[in-house]
């Protein structure tokens, strides 16, 4: 069922038009060695829909984004953890930037970042808004990074 899950972005539209009234929760970000706080974000953006869309940077955007040593796990890999997920409905990917563009092409209902960001500062913030959704930041779990696990491999 997890390969079911995994989606083109192209793919990932055309399924959405199916969704008839089910609100659809769009999230973001590299996810590179999943952890407790990852899992408890994904399952609390769960809860503010009943499709729950998760879009991973590619690794050259990771690239761009986390610096010439990240991400430590390869796109394929990272997109079957999360689709293993049982919070997560479909998984996709985005080479830009931001997602701004895949934003704008499926329109979500809602739109999740974590607590690090202000709401009006997320990406796609004015596109969601323009379109009647709404716009959340759920709280970070304390403790819990990507870049603390990385580090604290490194001392070892």
């Amino acid at each position: 069922m997890i390969r079911g899950k995994i989606l083109s972005p192209a793919s990932l539209r055309n399924r959405l038009k199916k969704r008839g009234k089910k609100r659809v929760v769009f999230t973001n970000g590299c996810f590179d060695i999943l952890h407790a706080g990852h899992v408890d974000y994904l399952e609390r953006a769960a809860k503010l829909g009943e499709i729950l869309v998760v879009a991973l940077n590619t690794d050259e955007s990771t690239r761009r984004l986390k610096g010439p040593t990240r991400p430590i796990n390869p796109l394929k890999d990272r997109m079957k953890v999360i689709a293993a997920l049982e919070s997560v409905s479909f998984v996709t990917w985005f080479d830009e930037d931001t997602p701004l563009e895949l934003i704008e092409m499926i329109l979500p209902d809602v739109l999740v970042k974590g607590g690090d960001y202000r709401v009006r500062d997320i990406v796609g913030y004015d596109t969601v808004r323009e379109h009647g959704g709404k716009v959340r930041t759920l709280p970070f779990v304390e403790g819990r990074s990507t870049t603390s696990i990385i580090s604290k491999a490194q001392m070892k």
